[in-house]
């Protein structure tokens, strides 16, 4: 179970991390119905962590994913892991064993700037590394379905605060949507001030509630 010193906190839940990916952001974002539309799909995630969230994105999407689509897989992280560290965080899973070698092998030995990785024709993944407000700031990506995995509030606010969620909205397609962990009332407000539509829904595991949301329909 890996844990950040840097932030006091485990990097996915105790309960099982592949699953509430599953739950949190792969389902509250309805990913394997909009994936049928085809064309080229964005995720945007705050935190890329071990990996896990897009190896098993990725496990999911080879198994659905249209002949025509494309999925555009985009992260910040301000400390990346190494390889050896991802290798062995991910480890514990079976399932998402593939995966996991395809990303071990093609990640840097000394991870900055951004790192981008073409897994295969229809699969990108650009990892920015460093501060997530100004890296997405600078970005003229637009998303199709947030993951927003940041530690927890209490233990990193600046990943939640008013400014990068307003920056998350502002980088997101209409219709667009977020899945979160947190039901934190101050991420909450903050996604509904950026102009989110929020919906409270039952967690994963021992959490009895998590957010989800959409970016309303342009006028």
């Amino acid at each position: 179970m890996p844990f950040s010193n840097a932030f006091q906190d485990h990097f996915y839940s105790k309960a099982d991390g592949r699953a509430e990916c599953d739950h949190v952001f792969i389902a509250a974002n309805r990913l394997a119905e909009r994936w049928q539309a085809g064309g080229t799909f964005a995720i945007g995630e705050l935190g890329f962590g071990t990996g896990l969230n897009f190896c098993e994105t990725l496990r999911q999407w080879k198994r659905l994913r249209p002949a025509d689509a494309r999925l555009s897989f985009t992260s910040f992280e301000l400390y990346p892991m190494k390889p050896s560290e991802i290798d062995r965080a991910l480890s514990h899973w079976p399932e998402i064993g593939e995966e996991r070698r395809a990303l071990v092998s093609r990640w840097p030995d000394e991870p900055s700037d951004t790192i981008v990785i073409d897994f295969d024709p229809q699969t990108r993944l650009a990892v920015h590394c460093g501060d997530a407000l100004t890296s997405l700031t600078a970005s003229a990506g637009r998303i199709d379905a947030w993951y927003l995995d940041g530690f927890a509030p209490s233990r990193n606010p600046d990943m939640w605060s008013a400014a990068l969620l307003q920056a998350v909205f502002d980088h997101t397609r209409p219709s667009g949507t977020f899945g979160t962990y947190t039901a934190a009332g101050f991420v909450r407000r903050n996604l509904q001030a950026a102009g989110f539509s929020v919906t409270r829904a039952p967690g994963f595991a021992d959490k009895r509630e998590m957010l989800c949301g959409r970016r309303p329909d342009a006028p």
